[in-house]
């Protein structure tokens, strides 16, 4: 019994087994049917897809070569429509010139044909020459009889009309010559000035407002702007100059109207950034140093100015105004860049006409001078500079020269004209200054100045082009409300009394600091 079972279960196993193995037999041949019929449909598919992209490549290929096609026929018409013009304007020469060679071959014969006429003639006279001889011979013993004198007797009478015929055509050429003399004078002084030029070499530099600052690397910038801006804004209140840290990459953009404060918050930035501490109060003490040591640099420039001119016996205060210069411009051009120019052209033009050239050469720096001071009154600045050259003790020529280099005086000296006309070489030539940034500095100036004449004022600075004033007072004479009242002040005053583009913000800074030491 269990036998027999046992049997049919094996049996049920085998039979199940190889029902199991067909059923899975038929499953992978209708997956690998269609596995078939799905590559088959995917190669179709492809084929026709390509099929399409290659008629798309050769229609736009077509395309390309038809539009190709035009463009070279374009280019060809083009070119045979130049070639037929060329012809055209050729033939017209040629015609032109046909016609011209006609017109002189008839001239030509017109011309021998007159000739030959003179010819005729000549030899017809010189036929007729003895018979003319001798009938001017009757002709003058004739009008002897008649006129009463002789030959002689006329000729003493028509010398002496001739004399006289002859003074008065020598007055009228000594008047010729004179007037000669007066162009070739002029020309002569042209060729003077025209020399002066070309012996004296110089450089076309317009002043910019803005100089750039230099950074190893961007990280420097966070470091220099502070801790919620208070180390750039300590900078700016100590130097009176926008400083810029934008994404320029590794520079910061210091503008500002005056080169004095732009080079102080340069060489100062460069200390701090060298030294690493950077915080208001190391801010304020290296501003300091820094304002001191420019004020010894210009002095170095004025002393080394005057070495290089040749020029000796220059009051110190004379000197240091010079070096000033340095950092003043003239209408965008450098004024001691000016002035040195002027005093070379003016040694050149005094060793031309036989002048005194050290005392030229003198003025010529010096003529610019009244453009220094800061706190000039209301006095043209060549009056202004001859003050100045009075005061300090300068020749009484070279004080004209100053004086009158723009016509505010009369010239008393042949070095004033001198002067005069080697400023306007030198401020004339193209590119040597730019007046509308001389315009536009004025009226920073005037902006600051129109602040800083109310009382309890420190410190003014125009920044961001003129479109904000900061006006830094004193605590101890301005409390909070009257910095409101003398801020609206300002502000009335700019409107009424100054011209500007735009809107200008003004800005009272008031501070108060407590210090202490502990010793």
């Amino acid at each position: 019994m269990e036998l027999s079972t046992t049997i049919s279960i094996i049996i049920s196993l085998i039979v199940g087994i190889l029902i199991g193995r067909f059923l899975l037999g038929m499953l992978l041949k209708k997956q690998e049917q269609a596995a078939k019929e799905k590559a088959s449909s995917i190669l179709k598919e492809a084929e026709q897809q390509a099929e399409h992209t290659k008629k798309q490549r050769m229609l736009e290929a077509k395309e390309k070569f038809l539009a190709l096609k035009a463009e070279h026929e374009k280019e060809v018409n083009q070119r045979n429509n130049t070639i037929s013009q060329k012809e055209n304007s050729i033939r017209q020469k040629e015609q032109s010139i046909n016609q011209k060679l006609e017109t002189l071959n008839r001239e030509k014969q017109d011309i021998d044909a007159k000739n030959k006429k003179l010819d005729q003639l000549v030899e017809v006279n010189e036929n007729k020459r003895d018979e003319i001889e001798q009938l001017k011979a009757q002709q003058i013993k004739q009008l002897e009889s008649v006129a009463g004198v002789t030959a002689e007797e006329a000729k003493e009478q028509l010398v002496s009309n001739l004399r006289e015929e002859a003074r008065s055509q020598a007055i009228a050429q000594i008047k010729d010559i004179v007037d000669e003399a007066k162009l070739t004078a002029s020309k002569e002084a042209k060729k003077v000035v025209i020399q002066t030029i070309q012996r004296t070499a110089t450089e076309s530099a317009i002043e910019n407002t803005v100089s750039i600052f230099n950074i190893e690397n961007d990280e420097i910038k966070g470091r220099i702007i502070g801790r919620e801006g208070r180390n750039i804004r300590a900078l700016e209140a100590a130097t009176g100059v926008e400083i810029i840290v934008d994404d320029t990459p590794e520079a910061i953009i210091l503008s500002g109207f005056d080169p004095v404060r732009r080079e102080i918050a340069r060489l100062s930035l460069h200390r701090l950034v060298t030294d690493g501490r950077i915080h208001p109060a190391r801010i304020e003490e290296v501003v300091a140093k820094t304002r001191t040591q420019i004020e010894d640099e210009i002095v170095e420039i004025g002393e080394r100015t005057a070495i290089d001119l040749g020029i000796h016996g220059l009051h110190p205060e004379l000197i240091r105004m010079v070096g000033r210069m340095r950092y003043r411009s003239s209408y965008g051009q450098n004024l001691l860049q000016h002035s040195r120019e002027v005093a070379n052209f003016a040694a050149t033009m005094a060793a031309e006409l036989g002048l005194n050239v050290k005392l030229a050469k003198r003025a010529g720096l010096l003529h610019d001078i009244g453009k220094v001071p800061d706190d000039n009154p209301e006095l043209p600045h060549a009056i202004l500079g001859m003050q100045l050259a009075e005061k300090y003790k300068e020749h009484p020529e070279v004080c004209n020269a100053i004086g009158a280099h723009h016509d505010e005086i009369e010239m008393t000296s042949m070095i004033s004209p001198v002067v005069q006309a080697c400023d306007a070489i030198s401020g004339a030539r193209p590119g040597a200054r730019r007046e509308v940034v001389e315009s536009y500095i004025k009226r920073l100036k005037d902006l600051e100045a129109l602040a800083l004449s109310y009382p309890g004022v420190e410190k003014t600075f125009a920044i961001q082009a003129g479109r904000e004033l900061r006006v830094i007072v004193e605590s101890e004479k301005i409390t909070d409300v009257q910095s409101e009242i003398l801020a609206a002040d300002i502000s009335n005053r700019i409107q009424t009394e100054m011209t500007y583009p735009g809107q200008i913000k003004v800005t009272v800074i008031r501070e108060t600091r407590s210090v202490s030491y502990a010793k």
